[in-house]
């Protein structure tokens, strides 16, 4: 068996929000608006695509129902922009009226009803993210219900998945690329199961990149975790020691991405590397609704 009694799984229940929006700027320019973090009702950061960068005080007109104004850069390198709701209306509620799913951009048609459910995990409930935690999208609920009856252990955890992640790692110095920071949450009631698996001999097992990093993130180095909210940007590369996860469920993940040098890291340089050929040579689907692989941590790098 992959799983045995004993063991915990451990998933991410973020819930993706329709954070993509269309409009035009004043001047009549076309604007693509991507949230990447509602900050309260009315202030959040967003990535803006447009023919120029809108300056501080330019005002968006977006989906045709609503403006924004530009306050300013945010993010480490300026990458993003802070906006607030002209009228205070909030930005929860904007989303959901006139927001579209951010679909990935491989993923080439509009947003559809169906898309809606089949790009949340079935386990969805903190809305906050802006991109699916996809190892989870493997799992229904009779899969769940069949997993628990066999004796394996679920419990949830928040982290807000921000389109930073996935973003490709653009210096020659791995050193030098620098994460996006991301919202997180572990109940005492997850950290007390990880404890009692830890002391029973069970594993801890990590459904998605996502849950991995925010359990490390708030991991002791004698394996506990702390509860609590917090904010992270660990970025895990070859030569990071895990203080809590031992095995990990994750996708495929693309080259050139700091995903494939935390799975890397994990579970060795060389196992990756086959586990790759392997996929390539049977046409394994990779992206969000690709396929899986179960990762066992490995000392090796």
């Amino acid at each position: 068996m992959l799983l045995r009694p004993g063991d915990l799984l451990v998933f991410n229940d973020t819930r993706v929000i329709k954070a993509r929006f269309f409009g035009t700027k004043e001047t009549g320019g076309q604007v693509e608006v991507l949230l990447e973090r509602i900050l309260d009702a009315t202030h959040a950061i967003a990535q803006i695509r447009a023919s120029k960068s809108p300056k501080p005080g330019t005002r968006l007109r977006l989906a045709n129902a609503f403006e924004v104004a530009v306050t300013g850069r945010a993010g480490a390198n300026d990458e993003f922009f802070a906006l607030e709701s002209v009228d205070r209306s909030s930005f929860w509620d904007l989303a959901e009226r006139f927001g579209q799913l951010p679909l990935p951009p491989y993923i080439e048609h509009p947003p559809e009803g169906a898309d809606e459910t089949r790009y949340q995990t079935v386990y969805a409930r903190a809305p906050g993210a802006v991109a699916a935690p996809t190892a989870g999208l493997h799992f229904d609920e009779a899969m769940l219900d069949t997993l628990r009856a066999q004796g394996v252990s679920t419990v949830f955890l928040t982290l807000h998945v921000g389109a930073g992640t996935y973003q490709p790692v653009r210096v020659d110095k791995i050193v030098e690329h620098k994460m996006h920071s991301e919202h997180f949450e572990i109940s005492p009631a997850t950290t007390n199961a990880i404890a009692s698996t830890r002391a029973a001999g069970g594993r801890v097992i990590a459904v998605g990149t996502t849950s991995l990093r925010a359990l490390e993130s708030a991991g002791k180095h004698d394996g506990t975790v702390k509860a609590g909210a917090s904010e992270t940007d660990i970025f895990i590369t070859p030569g990071y020691r895990f203080k809590v996860v031992d095995r990990l469920i994750t996708n495929f993940h693309l080259p050139k991405s700091t995903l494939l040098m935390l799975v890397s890291a994990f579970a060795g340089y060389a196992n990756i590397r086959a586990a790759y050929a392997h996929a390539v040579a049977e046409r394994y689907r990779f992206f969000s609704y690709g396929d899986a692989m179960l990762l066992e941590k490995s000392d090796a790098v």
